[in-house]
């Protein structure tokens, strides 16, 4: 029954993903990719809070591995900075590979925080 949860939390994860990624780069010219900047780092913030509040395996089946995993895309991730990268763009691939890395760590620990607290 868990891998019906998933599939429905990652039926919900992957289209909110897209319209989140393409919402969030249209209102930010420039060659960052902003919108999957800010997908994962939410998706780490609701896995910290999951995580945090020891939700019940259901639900973390649900919401953390469904709705998370869809949400939060490393593919696309590595896509986006191997193409700054190749364009020249140095800086900002290193600035998307360490901004991902130190954003999602800060948002899942955060997130966790606020889960315990939550939780009581």
């Amino acid at each position: 029954m868990s891998w019906l949860l998933v599939a429905l939390g990652a039926a919900v994860g992957a289209p909110l993903r897209y319209l989140t990624d393409r919402a969030v780069q249209a209102r930010h010219a420039g060659e960052f990719p902003w919108g999957t900047f800010v997908v994962n780092a939410g998706a780490s913030l609701v896995l910290g809070v999951l995580t945090g509040a020891v939700v019940s395996s259901g639900t973390y089946a649900l919401l953390g591995t469904g709705l998370c995993g869809a949400l939060s895309t490393y593919s696309t991730f590595s896509y986006e900075t191997l193409r700054l990268a190749e364009r020249g763009r140095g800086v900002l691939a290193v600035a998307n590979a360490g901004g991902s890395l130190l954003v999602g760590l800060a948002a899942v620990f955060l997130g966790s925080a606020l889960g315990r607290a939550l939780a009581g």
